[in-house]
């Protein structure tokens, strides 16, 4: 049986890869997967698979630096979500890959071109596998990760928020916490409080995480606003605010941030 592994930092899209390969190829035994191209690495050094799909964009090493060290050990698949470039330079690298979210007419060929290099000899696919990581093929991926390098992500730099009945555009660096109920989010500034209705999850996505941490699953705290840590009675850990009195309890699952204070 042809084996291979996963590799994906979205544990979803590598139940779904798992899942859709099973549909069009079910002799191919998925036996290992990763969430970074260091775990890809290790694996393929355990498991010596014939295939290796690999995400483009993972942290640590990405697909493109894991498929550099593991060159003629397995087959590179990359998986990409990149529909443009991304497809037109892997067709004329001769390099498999399998497109984000993976569609079973699409996924299809790319088995089909899989099984051909499988059936064929080790020289004839060593510079069309994607395993070897040849001088031409790198320099093709060379050029492909320019062009789909990530954009620096953009963050809110204003908040639109009701006070009474006026709404108010504040610079997120004014903002010292936000806090969630069931229904509203408290914008607290060291002036005013106001209330939009976007929860905490949706806003810890959209700011800036070097800006403000996430202390609680209904809490989010501006970092420069942070005056100390401190324990109550019952051993709970609160964030102490610059010039205020009140205390934000930190949930345990957050509690690393603060190790260095």
């Amino acid at each position: 049986m042809p084996t291979a592994i996963i590799a994906d930092d979205e544990r979803l899209m590598r139940d779904q890869l798992r899942m859709r390969l099973g549909q069009v190829w079910p002799e191919l035994e998925i036996v290992g997967e990763a969430k970074n191209g260091d775990e890809a690495i290790d694996l393929v050094d355990q498991l010596n698979p014939d295939f290796t799909f690999l995400d483009i964009r993972m942290p640590g090493k990405t697909g493109m630096e894991a498929a550099a060290v593991i060159g003629n050990k397995s087959r590179v698949v990359f998986v990409t979500a990149y529909d443009a470039y991304a497809v037109e330079a892997f067709e004329r690298g001769a390099i498999d890959y399998v497109l984000k979210p993976p569609e079973l007419e699409r996924l299809q060929i790319t088995v089909e071109r899989l099984k051909g290099r499988l059936a064929a000899p080790a020289g004839a696919t060593a510079a069309a596998g994607g395993g070897d990581v040849n001088a031409s093929v790198a320099a093709m991926l060379n050029q492909l990760a320019e062009k789909i390098a990530a954009p620096k992500k953009t963050y809110l730099q204003w908040i639109q928020a009701s006070i009474g009945q006026d709404l108010r555009m504040i610079p997120v660096e004014e903002i010292l916490f936000f806090r969630s109920d069931e229904k509203y989010t408290c914008v607290q500034t060291a002036k005013y409080e106001a209330l939009i209705r976007k929860p905490v999850r949706d806003l810890a996505e959209e700011l800036d995480p070097d800006l403000f941490w996430q202390i609680h699953r209904a809490t989010l705290v501006n970092v420069n606003a942070i005056e100390g840590v401190t324990r109550d009675i019952r051993g709970r850990h609160l964030v102490m605010i610059k010039d205020r009195t009140e205390k934000l309890e930190v949930s345990r699952s957050f509690l690393h941030l603060f190790k260095q204070m």
